[in-house]
């Protein structure tokens, strides 16, 4: 078949994301919970944005690449949360070709800027607590603001080629997808079940793995040194401050992370059944929930803004 055949086949090609295949009762109570955490997932990150945004005192580097994690933690549970709620309440539970594209390049673009921002993240607590003197003259707003560009940027670059070979596979079905998304791993399966495509699966899981290891290993790095320097504090109060900031830091990056290697270090391999759906729910939609929980409990200054935000004393 030429390629301008196969296009014009995938144009009314559907795919049917199975989602979480139970009674309709549990599906009821599964959109329930779902929505909730929608819902105060959205109201969490906006209200961190809204309180950086109107708190003089919070413009600064630190804050700004928070608001911009926050925001792009919106963008994130809204590549694959709304359709996945939609498929809740639906019977057929399809999906077109090109739209199962559109959510893999969004939702892929988008973890691959939070690894980014996580990273810069790291950057901005290393100079920090282990520059101080420097960290004035190195961390403006103005490379701040740079740095938040080049992650936005290169986040939706990056996984441009591993889309573009998602296109070129064939897919002779039944074209159903164990999961909530289309997400890489299924989708090598089902183009694997037609053809061996090592090459692809190969780039694939390279792109994903030197991505995922080359910034996570830096993060650990770069908290590794900022310990370092916490320990040799002299000040009680500074020490606890740091070890406050930095804990929460960690905490994402450990939620995030961990759930992203078991799934994507090796996509299109196999995993145990339901494994995948798991962690890909656990840092998809769980994770951007915590995330407003876990900067705000511990930082007084975020938690005096959003109480000046909600009309708090």
């Amino acid at each position: 078949m030429t390629s301008e055949a196969r296009n014009a086949s995938r144009s009314g090609q559907d795919f049917v994301l199975l989602g979480f295949p139970c009674r309709r009762e549990v599906q009821f109570l599964l959109f329930s919970i779902f929505f909730v955490t929608y819902t105060l997932t959205l109201l969490g990150n906006t209200a961190i944005v809204c309180a950086v945004h109107g708190d003089r005192r919070l413009h600064t580097p630190m804050y700004v690449l928070l608001a911009n994690f926050s925001f792009l933690e919106i963008c994130y549970v809204n590549s694959d949360v709304p359709n996945m709620l939609a498929n809740l309440l639906s019977q057929t539970k399809t999906i077109s070709f090109a739209r199962c594209l559109l959510q893999l390049y969004f939702f892929f673009s988008l973890g691959t800027t939070e690894c980014l921002f996580l990273s810069i993240m790291a950057y901005d607590r290393f100079l920090a607590i282990c520059r101080p003197l420097h960290y004035p003259t190195v961390m403006t707003i103005k490379f701040c603001i740079r740095l938040v560009i080049f992650c936005w940027v290169y986040g939706f670059l990056w996984f441009l080629i591993p889309v573009i070979l998602v296109t070129q596979l064939p897919f002779c079905g039944p074209n159903a997808i164990d999961d909530f998304l289309c997400d890489l791993g299924p989708l090598l399966t089902l183009a694997s079940a037609c053809v061996p495509i090592p090459g692809t699966v190969l780039i694939c899981g390279t792109m994903s793995s030197l991505l995922i290891f080359a910034t996570f290993l830096y993060i650990i790095g770069s908290y590794s040194l900022v310990v370092r320097a916490v320990v040799q504090v002299p000040s009680r109060a500074g020490r606890k401050k740091a070890f406050s900031t930095c804990c929460s830091h960690l905490a994402v990056v450990f939620l995030f992370y961990g759930s992203v290697m078991m799934t994507y270090v090796s996509p299109g391999s196999g995993q145990a059944e339901g494994m995948q759906k798991f962690t890909t729910l656990f840092y998809s939609v769980l994770t951007p929930f915590f995330n407003p929980m876990i900067y705000s409990l511990r930082n007084k200054e975020m938690k005096a803004a959003l109480k000046k935000i909600l009309g708090g004393s």
